[in-house]
């Protein structure tokens, strides 16, 4: 079924303690995939959702996970597998959010790159809720440090992602192993061929929830193309950056090096940058991330490893310093500015033929219109004809 509106949170039957947590955050209407989600899961249905990336999808599954939890019991209650460190820690943000008024609610984050033996200890405190990456959960139960048959919940997010990112085999064991669930929740973007699979498999009767990129719904981005030599892109970001005043931006590049290269540059030309990629520690990385949540880092430089994993509402403008190789994942990195009904603007840098010919497939195959801009002689911003 499709849902196109949210309705208000205290006419879905919470707990005080759940509407407590979202007046906290000064929450009354919900999104339409809450709308959608949060009763057939209250109901322990499975429920597979295709809703586009930043549209509420963490309190979908969330509130109904946290309503079902019963703190007594010491075993775990419900795992949630998503794709990317980055993400799983954002989600467990979430989780604990809503689990303010619910004590005895325990959660934990299992991923890769952080020393096992800290979340060893925090299993220790006998979580009910686990949020955790593919790999480093089946690492856990092979080390027997966590036991996850009893959960009665199971949430994939981002499924094609996590399944684009060759972990359906993890994926399809850990639901083996989870085989006493009550209800299994698919959340997705895309529905791929492999995210069928799963639901054809491990899905009985699902409540399936579509929420389309319709108009209220759609980030309202402005978006721009400029021509630069492939030494010029970081005056061209310095140089829009100086105009407009934008003070919360991220700019995505396609390898670890030009991500360093572009933030030396920035860095260099005194602006405020700072970047992650996958050779940078787990720890520095959340770093960095912490840091431009917090607002207190201008320009945040990644590849494309965070471009699902951060969820910061404000981002004045996204750069492409390279254009991207997937028409998907130029999607979810301009999808990170005109959030929260904010207008956001993305500027993709063209230095090459081959990077205007992806442009232009873009532009064509998600019916985006990408407007060419330049500098005039007074370098200001204006439409290239």
């Amino acid at each position: 079924m499709e849902y196109t509106e949210g309705v208000r949170f205290d006419s879905l039957n919470l707990s005080p303690e759940i509407m407590r947590a979202i007046e906290k955050r000064d929450i009354e209407v919900s999104t339409p995939v809450q709308a959608g989600c949060i009763p057939p899961m209250m109901e322990w249905r499975d429920v597979i959702a295709k809703a586009p990336t930043g549209t509420g999808k963490t309190f979908a599954y969330g509130i109904p996970i946290v309503e079902h939890v019963d703190p007594e019991d010491e075993t775990v209650q419900a795992v949630i597998l998503a794709p990317t460190r980055e993400l799983a820690i954002q989600i467990t943000d979430e989780i604990r959010l809503l689990s303010t008024f619910k004590p005895g609610v325990r959660s934990v984050c299992l991923y890769g790159g952080q020393p096992i033996g800290k979340q060893i200890d925090s299993l220790k405190k006998k979580p009910q809720i686990v949020v955790a990456t593919p790999g480093r959960l089946s690492d856990h139960m092979k080390r027997r440090t966590v036991r996850v048959d009893t959960a009665q919940t199971v949430v994939l997010d981002e499924a094609d992602r996590m399944l684009d990112m060759g972990f359906i085999h993890d994926v399809t064991r850990l639901l083996d192993k989870m085989n006493k669930r009550k209800n299994l929740g698919l959340f997705s973007a895309t529905i791929s061929r492999e995210v069928m699979d799963i639901a054809w498999v491990y899905q009985r009767d699902a409540e399936e929830v579509t929420v389309r990129e319709d108009e209220q719904n759609k980030p309202d981005i402005k978006q721009f193309r400029m021509d630069v030599s492939y030494n010029g892109k970081a005056d061209a970001i310095a140089q829009i950056l100086e105009e407009t005043g934008f003070d919360r931006c991220m700019c995505f590049c396609n390898t670890k090096g030009t991500t360093e290269r572009i933030t030396k540059f920035l860095q260099m030309r005194g602006i405020d940058a700072e970047c992650i990629h996958g050779d940078i520690p787990q720890r520095k990385r959340e770093q960095v991330m912490d840091k431009f949540r917090q607002g207190k880092l201008r320009v945040f430089v990644s590849t494309d490893v965070a471009a699902r994993g951060i969820d910061v509402d404000d981002v004045d403008i996204v750069f492409n310093c390279d254009v991207p190789d997937e028409n998907q994942d130029y999607v979810h990195r301009i999808g990170r500015t005109g959030r929260a009904r904010r207008q956001g603007v993305a500027v993709s840098l063209i230095a090459d033929y081959p990077s205007k010919m992806r442009i232009d497939d873009i532009a064509k195959n998600t019916r985006n219109e990408i407007v060419p801009v330049k500098f005039d002689e007074n370098g200001k911003l204006a439409i290239a004809e």
